[in-house]
Formats: C-alpha cells, sequence, structure tokens
C-alpha cells in the first residue's frame, strides 16, 4: 500500500500521465491525493480562487514529498452562503455529493484503494463526508475488488494543528474565519502578483453565524468574517505550505498503511 519509493520526491500528476502508466502506477501504490477547494469570494482584496489555489499547493506538496499520485482539483464546492459576491461559483450541496461520489467510485473501479482528499474550504467537509458514506455502498453493491480496503479520507490544510497554532500567534484575534491572513498569506507566496490587491480596510465584522447568501451578506458586508487580510505575508504562506504539507504526507503515509 505505501507509496513506491523510487517516486519519492517527484510529484506525480494525473493528467499528465497515460493509461499505461497509471496502471504501472497501482502495481506500487494504491492511494491518490485528491485536492478540493471553491470558487468564492475572499473579501475585497482576496482571489476567488484561493480556496482551490491552496488546496492544490499543499496537495502537491504532499505529492512531492511522498510519490503519491495527485489527481486534478475539484475547483468548485458548495459555497452558497457567498453567492451574495460577485464571481462566486457554487455547487449546491447536493450536486457537490454527486460529482465527490462519482470522482471517487472511477477511482475504484480502477483499483484505488485510499483516496486522501486535501480541502481548502470549510464549507466543504460535511458534504463530502456525506459522498463517502454513498461511493461505500456504491462500492459494496458492484462488488469491487477494491471493496474490502477501500477508505476515504479528508484533510482540511488549514486545520492541520501546526498551521492553526502558527495563524493564531501571528494574527491572533484577527486570523477570523473566512478571508483569513493564513490563507491570503498562502496565496501571496503561490501568486507574488496578488500582493498589489492588498490594502487596509476598515474594521471587519465579527465571526458570527452563517445562513444563506443574503443574511451572510448583511451580516458581513465585504465578505470577511473577522479577519484583516492586510496582516498577510507572503513569507508567512511558505511556512504555512511547510507545516501543512510535512504534517499531512505523515497523515497520509498512515492512511495508506490502515489495514
Amino acid at each position: 500500500m505505501s507509496a513506491n519509493s523510487d517516486l519519492i520526491h517527484n510529484p506525480i500528476l494525473l493528467e499528465l500521465l497515460s493509461w499505461p502508466e497509471v496502471k504501472e502506477y497501482l502495481t506500487k501504490c494504491k492511494g491518490i491525493i485528491l485536492p478540493i477547494g471553491s470558487t468564492e469570494q475572499h473579501g475585497p482584496t482576496g482571489a476567488i480562487g484561493t480556496d482551490a489555489m491552496t488546496a492544490k499547493a499543499v496537495a502537491l506538496e504532499v505529492g512531492k514529498r511522498s510519490g503519491v499520485l495527485v489527481a486534478p482539483t475539484q475547483s468548485y464546492g458548495m459555497a452558497e452562503h457567498h453567492l451574495g459576491f460577485p464571481g462566486t461559483i457554487s455547487l449546491q450541496s447536493s450536486t457537490l455529493a454527486n460529482v465527490v461520489h462519482d470522482i471517487l467510485l472511477s477511482l475504484a473501479r480502477h483499483g484505488f484503494e485510499r483516496i486522501f482528499l486535501i480541502n481548502g474550504h470549510g464549507g466543504n467537509i460535511a458534504t463530502v463526508k456525506s459522498a463517502f458514506s454513498k461511493v461505500y455502498k456504491s462500492v459494496e453493491s458492484l462488488s469491487l475488488p477494491v471493496s474490502t480496503r477501500f477508505r476515504c479520507k479528508i484533510v482540511s490544510w488549514f486545520l492541520v494543528p501546526d498551521v492553526f497554532r502558527e495563524a493564531k500567534q501571528l494574527y491572533g484575534e484577527f486570523e477570523g474565519q473566512h478571508a483569513t491572513p493564513s490563507e491570503i498569506s498562502l496565496t501571496l507566496y503561490l501568486e507574488p502578483s496578488l500582493q498589489k490587491k492588498l490594502c487596509k480596510l476598515p474594521k471587519p465584522a465579527p465571526s458570527g453565524p452563517i445562513y444563506d447568501h443574503e443574511d451572510f451578506r448583511r451580516r458581513y458586508p465585504d465578505g470577511r468574517m473577522g479577519s484583516d487580510p492586510f496582516l498577510a505575508n507572503p513569507n508567512h504562506g511558505e511556512v504555512f505550505l511547510e507545516k501543512a504539507s510535512m504534517a499531512l504526507k505523515e497523515e497520509l503515509c498512515n492512511f495508506l498503511k490502515e489495514q
């Protein structure tokens, strides 16, 4: 179940392989990493692609460190509460669940036994876990060869304990809950041109509940939830990427070894 040592430090992208190469990979490793994010507003200065960008970057780094195949990023998530802001593209929860189910089932049909989803958007978690329950039943009902070994796991890079602690230490209460300086820092490290968007902003609305998109827009008029993205720094982003990828590489390797 573990990754081939010859593949370590060489990120493998599913989209760049041919099918015979995937077949060969499966003789050495049954695991695959699936980045999943969202396309949604991140305040007046944050990139709309933040959640997908960060999930992909962490997934690629974990793939590089582990030698495990990385699938194309699922860039659309459950972001209906952000639809009050131009540029947000959301799937309904049921649609996302079906999309994730079909992706996972496709991978199971080919013989992948461990699917490790690296997530960049908190709003995806409950829906993705519901898709896991559904796909387990599908794999079992189809009597696929992997049925007794097939497992899926979702991890959010921003909830990695070392990342969470670092963010709180750097930003305190102004880390907030959305359009956070930690995630913006990672985007600045990945795409330096985003630095020019940053500017000082008024005090953000405090973090609170999330209901529909109209209520969200009323509670959080500029899209931020208690955060000050002006504190973001690309050097911080590099640290977050290192901490997240180190921790998740270890978690992935343990997941691959599970019986």
